[in-house]
């Protein structure tokens, strides 16, 4: 037998390659294509089987009681303008975390980055009850508060602008500005803003995907139903007496607009922030 030529082996590996990518894809299209579909039917439709992808009996009763019969605005609402505040001041205070830990020097710098750090490793449900408790014994329990403060300042969002800063702010840069008369806050706003631009905008992507579909700890801290958030709002439509999948189905759709107009407006960003220093050795 003879040795496959090195073109012959490459366009294994990249058949192979592409068969993965192809199988993946299917993975997280298919479920997308369904709840689409499932959308259109009436409920008698959508547990049909064999699994029917396109409606017999096409109609747009679910998107009409979605917004006649259940709160659907308000919870797209709550769940929009709370992860539009908790996203800003994230990736303000994560930016000024970021440049404070890539281009100050101060005592016991390594050692709070190493704490901030490591606590990207605690998992989530180890904080959450003493979390809880003191959002609860602060009064902000069953508050939109509580749903932004505990993360103004992500751990991950704050390594990611340090490394940003690091790679792409020049010391000689901040000199000259401060040569030129500015304050440290100033430069900041007026010169590493600027600079770091697709990593905030990849930053905000994150920090706004997290914040709007956040289930486990709005589930916690939220307990009056005109506060639910869009998540809760139609987790509450799958209850023991009452299963409105159709609903349900409806509101995932239009749920997935707003994330879907982030990634298209800020998709510059968010691909250029995430391959920052690919390329450098």
């Amino acid at each position: 037998m003879t040795a496959q030529s090195p073109v012959t082996a490459r366009r294994v590996k990249m058949a192979g390659l592409y068969a993965v990518l192809i199988i993946l894809l299917l993975v997280a299209v298919v479920p997308l294509l369904w709840a689409l579909s499932s959308s259109f039917k009436p409920v008698s439709e959508i547990f049909v089987y064999p699994p029917q992808l396109w409606p017999s009996h096409g109609t747009l009763q679910n998107f009409s009681d979605l917004f006649n019969n259940v709160p659907f605005p308000r919870w797209l609402w709550t769940s929009l303008w709370v992860s539009i505040v908790a996203t800003a001041v994230a990736v303000f205070f994560c930016a000024l975390g970021g440049y404070a830990f890539a281009k100050y020097r101060f005592p016991g710098q390594r050692i709070l980055f190493d704490i901030m750090f490591s606590s990207m490793m605690i998992p989530f449900a180890v904080i959450l009850i003493p979390l809880f408790v003191e959002m609860a014994r602060i009064g902000w329990a069953d508050q939109y508060v509580a749903l932004i403060v505990p993360w103004v300042a992500p751990a991950f969002g704050i390594f990611m602008m340090r490394q940003f800063i690091v790679q792409s702010v020049p010391d000689e840069v901040i000199e000259a500005a401060r040569i030129d008369g500015a304050s440290e806050f100033g430069i900041f706003l007026r010169v590493v803003l600027p600079i770091v631009r697709p990593a905030l905008g990849a930053l905000a992507v994150w920090n706004f995907l997290n914040s709007y579909n956040s289930f486990l700890w709005p589930l916690v801290v939220l307990s009056t139903e005109e506060r639910f958030t869009l998540p809760l709002g139609l987790n509450s439509l799958v209850g023991s007496y009452s299963r409105e999948y159709g609903l349900v189905m409806a509101g995932t759709i239009l749920a997935a607009v707003p994330t879907l107009l982030l990634f298209f407006f800020l998709r510059k960003q968010l691909i250029e922030g995430l391959t920052v220093g690919s390329v450098k050795g």
